[in-house]
């Protein structure tokens, strides 16, 4: 399959969708060992960016859409149009994070 398209916006320009497929979602809970939580509470005192936990997050977002688009790929699409990504904090002990990508699976061709 070729060149595999992922916009945030309903339509992609040049393109027009031949087959909506359905929703797809990929999700990557993440969370931190006690060595990142320590070392991610240390940059917090000091303030600025917690580089300890961008890494992580970073990661997660992109598990999250490669999940989203191996999901879309098995339907036979070879695009997601509207695709969310969004983050939960799902507590607890345990302090997992969870990004999700949430988009439509479907088939484009160009206009």
């Amino acid at each position: 399959m070729s060149l595999f398209q992922i916009v945030t916006t309903p339509t992609i320009q040049g393109y027009k969708i031949t087959k909506v497929l359905g929703v797809v979602t990929g999700l990557s809970p993440r969370t931190r060992g006690v060595g990142g939580q320590i070392h991610g509470a240390i940059q917090s005192l000091i303030g600025g960016e917690v580089t300890a936990f961008t890494s992580e997050i970073e990661k997660a977002r992109d598990e999250a859409v490669s999940r989203a688009v191996e999901k879309a790929r098995n339907k036979g699409a070879n695009a997601i149009v509207g695709l969310d990504l969004e983050t939960s904090d799902m507590g607890g002990e345990w302090s997992i994070t969870l990004i999700s990508a949430t988009g439509t699976a479907v088939v484009i061709e160009p206009e």
